[in-house]
This record gives structure tokens, sequence and C-alpha cells, in this order.
């Protein structure tokens, strides 16, 4: 059996190396929903606990898609930090959130997801205050997320994931496309202003002065 190394990278982020698939489900289960997120890689495991501004700005981008959604009638799956793995890629992690748009269809009605049958989620949502050691986003291409919103100090970017399995940054989002990724900045950017209702609220009477805008175009 090869000898587990470790790694202690800040307080909130703790790295072993040379892990076994059974040792990462393990403490998969022993750890349950407390507030810490895995991430496995092919023998090295990160642990990462998210502080209050990551558990925040997972949260508040998260609202703004749900509150998209519901005012244009589009149909979502939302699946938080479920853990997304697939044994024979010895790879797993938990977004801060994630989404089925375009699949949702595919898994309406269901009270579970199962990885090794069903698609992955459309959109992941990551936002970046530690430094990470693992590379979320190789895992994300290995278990075939398209799109992933990265939200780090510079603020909101797309990546969607290409044919060469690679993510490259995009000007539009894939799961909506007539949604101006600037303006979504600029609603994020001002979080702070105002408490969250008056946010959450604003943003939906901005969408629902440009859903005729946008209905027009997908005619």
């Amino acid at each position: 059996m090869a000898t587990i190394t470790e790694q202690i990278i800040e307080p909130d982020l703790y790295v072993l190396h040379d892990v076994s698939w059974e040792f990462y489900e393990a403490c998969l289960n022993e750890l349950g929903d407390r507030n810490i997120r895995l991430t496995y890689d092919r023998g090295t495991l990160e642990f990462m606990s998210p502080s209050e501004t990551h558990n925040r700005s997972k949260r508040l981008l998260g609202r703004l898609i749900e509150a998209l959604t519901e005012e244009l009638g589009i149909e979502i799956r939302s699946e938080g930090s479920t853990t997304w793995r697939k044994k024979r890629l010895r790879r797993g992690l938990e977004p801060d959130e994630a989404y089925y748009v375009e699949h949702e269809p595919l898994v309406r009605g269901r009270e579970t997801i199962d990885p090794a049958v069903d698609p992955p989620p459309d959109l992941v949502i990551e936002v970046e205050v530690t430094r990470r050691i693992v590379d979320r986003l190789g895992i994300y291409a290995a278990l075939g997320v398209r799109e992933i919103w990265r939200c780090a100090a510079d603020g909101l970017r797309v990546f969607v994931l290409g044919d060469d399995g690679k993510y490259h940054e995009a000007d539009q989002s894939p799961s909506f496309p007539f949604l101006p990724l600037e303006e979504v900045n600029r609603f994020f950017a001002r979080r702070n202003e105002m408490g969250e209702t008056a946010w959450v609220r604003s943003f939906r009477e901005w969408v629902r002065q440009m859903k005729p805008h946008w209905t027009q175009g997908q005619q």
C-alpha cells in the first residue's frame, strides 16, 4: 500500500497525496453534509473549507440564475454541491452550484441522479477565493460538464468545453446565449450596495425589461 503524504497549503486548504479511491469514498461517507469540499484527482485528495465570502458569492450567483429562469419560464434542475465522481476516471469533486438546463427533461422527476448513466450538469458555478491545488477544470472536462461560470476577484467569466477536451473562455453562455455577461457582472458587483432581497428584485426587473428583446431575437 502506498504511503499517504500530506500538504498543508492554507488554514482552509489541506491536501493528501497517494490516496486510494476507496479512501476518498470513505471520506465522503464520513464527512457527510459538513461544510468541507473534497476534490479527488487520481490519487490527490484536496479538502477545502469554504469561507463566508465563498459561500455568499456562490449563493448569490445561484439566486441570479434562479431569478432569470423563473422570469423566463426556463426549466432547470438545481443540484447544489452534489458530489460528481466516476471511479473509472479516478476523479471526483463538488461544485459550488450545478444546474441541468438543456438536459433537464432527461432528469426531470428523478429523486437522485446516477452519474454512471445520466449526463453531467450543463452548468456549474466555481467560486475562487482560495488558491486551489487540484486542477478542477480538468476534472470537469473529464466528466463532460459543458459550461463553467467562474467567479474570482476579477469578476465572472464563462468557460465552455471545446472539442479538444479543454475549456475556453467565451463571451456568452451556451445555456443562456441571450444573456449579456457584462450586465451579470455589473449586477454582481452591486451585491453589497443594497439588501439581498432588493438586489435580486432589481435583477428581476431588469430581466422583465429585457425579456421582449430576448424573445424577439429568438423568433
